[in-house]
């Protein structure tokens, strides 16, 4: 299959297969998020996720997409269990340290453990959390689809961080912090 896409410039992408896909990706334009889990030794993991949708609402359940191999997955593989912090306008400094391979990201963070789960909850820089129970999963390429179980979430009133263009973006003006 021969695929061609045309940036924005007009110029054309077909090298890498992959490209066109990741061009036409790149124009979508989503709210941020960071999942978050811990392994058996308790140790905290998490990354940057903008692959996050709702699945049902009974049970409420949610999904997102994490990359084969990852330690986040492999946390929530141990543990079966997940955060999904939702990042508010001013957490555009933490999506971007857990979107990098920085190994030791939860030192540079203001966290705290939900109430239910004990999982990292970003309070800083989420305006809303849902704490999820692993209901299943399956691999799909070089991803894990990953369906949870929504048990509790905490939620305000904020601004939330998009990413589209590859960009962050912010509704509106910004908001007090």
């Amino acid at each position: 299959m021969r695929v061609v896409a045309r940036t924005p410039s007009g110029s054309t992408v077909e090298n890498d297969p992959a490209d066109p896909f990741r061009l036409f990706m790149s124009s979508w334009f989503t709210g941020v998020s960071i999942v978050t889990s811990a392994g058996a030794d308790d140790r905290p993991h998490g990354l940057t996720c903008t692959s996050l949708t709702s699945v049902a609402l009974d049970p409420p359940t949610l999904l997102v997409c994490l990359q084969v191999g990852s330690g986040t997955l492999a946390a929530i593989e141990e543990r079966r269990a997940f955060v999904v912090n939702l990042l508010h306008d001013g957490g555009q400094a933490a999506a971007q340290r857990f979107a990098s391979p920085e190994p030791d990201r939860f030192s540079y963070v203001r966290w705290r453990p939900a109430p239910l789960t004990g999982l990292p909850w970003f309070a800083h820089d989420a305006f809303a959390m849902a704490e999820c129970r692993v209901a299943n999963s399956a691999i799909v390429g070089d991803h894990v689809i990953v369906c949870g179980t929504v048990e509790n979430v905490v939620a305000d009133a904020a601004r939330p961080l998009l990413y589209g263009a590859r960009a962050f973006h912010t509704p509106g003006p910004p908001t007090d912090r």
